[in-house]
Order: C-alpha cells, then structure tokens, then sequence
C-alpha cells in the first residue's frame, strides 16, 4: 500500500469536486498500486495515452521526478466528462508542482497521419483504463501497433472480468449490458463502447508486436467504479436498448431481462469493483 504523504501529496494536487477529497484518494491509491506493479521509476519518459482527466497522469508525473516527463493525450475534447471535465482536471494538476512534469493534449487522435513520434521518444507508453472507450478491437489494435516503435516497455491496466466473488458480478454485468448496446451504436461518448476480456487483450497486444513479460490480477475493492456503472446501467440502459436504432427485437428484450437480473441482484451502496488486470510488455 502506498504511504500516506504519498497519496497526500498527489492528491493535493488534483482537482477535487466540492468536498469530495475521499472519492480522489481511494481512486489514487489504486493507480499507485498500478504504478508500482509497472515499475514507474524517477527520469521516465511517459507517454499516457487516453488520460482522461489525469487520475493515473499525477501518480506517473509524481513518480517520474523532476528529471521525467508525462505526455498525457486524449481524444476527447477538454469539455468532456463529469462532474469535473478533462479541461478542468488538466487545469488544476498543471498549476500544481506536478505542472512542469506534463504536457496534456486533448482532442488528439493518435491514428492521425500527422501524429508522428521518432522511435524511442519514450521510455514507457502507458494505457490505463481507458481501452473500453475505444470504439473497436481495430481502433486499439492500430494504436499498439502504431506506438510500438515510441516506447520501449508498454503499461497496460483494465478491468478484468475474470470476477473472484459474487459481489463483483453487478460491475461486470453492467458492463456487459452496455457493451451489447454500444455493438449497435455508430458513434458514442459512452464510457464502455467496446469490452476486451484479458484473452482479447494479450492477443491484441501480441499481435502489435509487444511481448509480455508480466501480469497480474489486483483487486481494490473501495472504488468506486463498480457503483458508478451499475448505478448508469439502472438508469439510462433499458431506454437506450429500445431506443438505438438496429438492435434485433429478441436482443433487446434479452438486454432488458439483464437488466432486471441487474435490479435484483445489486446494492449499490455497496458494489465493489471488478478486479483489474495489470500488463507489461517489451
């Protein structure tokens, strides 16, 4: 477990909504414990892709030094995500003694043709939680392959739905729910679009070209995301299954019969989390 000046540190660092310093806390000692497993070390060069609003981008910048950098991007734009937007989050952490260490982009389509690095810009590409927003198995597969050459080791962390106990099973069928009906989307701004099991992930990441060298299941059991997801599920899917144009009648109704599975079996004031899956390949 990280030390507690450590996580102050941090955290003092990031944006906070309202009064809610616990919710950043707990999230921030879960991408210490993701840091720690990859072995962020002092003078890294990082490029993090998908930053989303920085969580996992303050752990790196603080664990990199004065000596390392972060170039954190984003596809979305700065005005994306609540209840604190990208924009928002990037602000506070880049007016915190972590500033100098990161450079945010937002906005930035890293398939673009104009976005090109020299190999061996970086020592580590990191991709943090952020592989279910991609919008297809090709999408991600095309940007392993395309930072194969920038990095030399590559620092992957996503739920794994591998689930160890009954109370993870209303995250993961939360997000299986949403996932059937991104299938069926032609775009989104939805925090699942795509779900990758851990057998989908090592295969993509094989395939880019990486090897994998470690791996490891951890399970932190206080975040909140498992609550956040069943909680979004309960409200917006039922209607978004019958609403999204092209989804066969016998699958909505399958959805909707999830749905209710979902109703009966979560608490959501107490939803754990899946556990995360941890990678590292050269």
């Amino acid at each position: 477990m990280p030390s507690l000046s450590i996580l102050n540190e941090i955290v003092a660092c990031m944006a906070i909504n309202g009064e809610d310093v616990l919710t950043q806390e707990i999230q921030t000692a879960h991408r210490l414990r993701l840091a720690e497993f990859w072995g962020i070390k002092p003078g890294d060069r990082i490029l993090e892709i998908g930053c989303g609003q920085g969580d996992t981008t303050a752990v790196l910048a603080y664990l990199a030094g004065a000596d390392g950098y972060v170039h954190a991007i984003d596809q979305a734009s700065p005005d994306y995500g609540a209840p604190l937007t990208l924009g928002q989050a990037a602000a506070r952490l880049q007016q915190s003694p972590l500033g100098g260490r990161i450079h945010f982009e937002f906005g930035k389509d890293i398939l673009s043709p104009e976005t090109v690095d020299p190999e061996h810009t970086y020592d580590i590409i990191v991709l943090s939680h952020c592989s279910w927003y991609f919008q297809s198995s090709q999408q991600l597969a095309a940007v392993l392959q395309k930072v194969r050459k920038w990095g030399q080791k590559l620092c992957f962390a996503e739920w794994d739905t591998r689930i160890t106990h009954a109370s993870q099973l209303p995250h993961m069928l939360a997000a299986f729910i949403q996932a059937q009906i991104e299938a069926f989307k032609q775009g989104s701004s939805s925090n699942i679009r795509t779900l990758f099991t851990p057998a989908d992930l090592r295969d993509l990441i094989g395939q880019a070209g990486w090897t994998i060298t470690a791996e490891d299941s951890i399970h932190s059991p206080l975040l909140q995301d498992g609550r956040w997801e069943v909680g979004f599920t309960l409200h917006e899917s039922m209607q978004e299954a019958a609403d999204v144009p092209g989804i066969p009648s016998r699958l909505t109704k399958l959805v909707q019969s999830q749905i209710r599975l979902l109703q009966e079996i979560s608490t959501l004031q107490s939803t754990p989390p899946m556990p995360t899956l941890l990678l590292v390949a050269e």
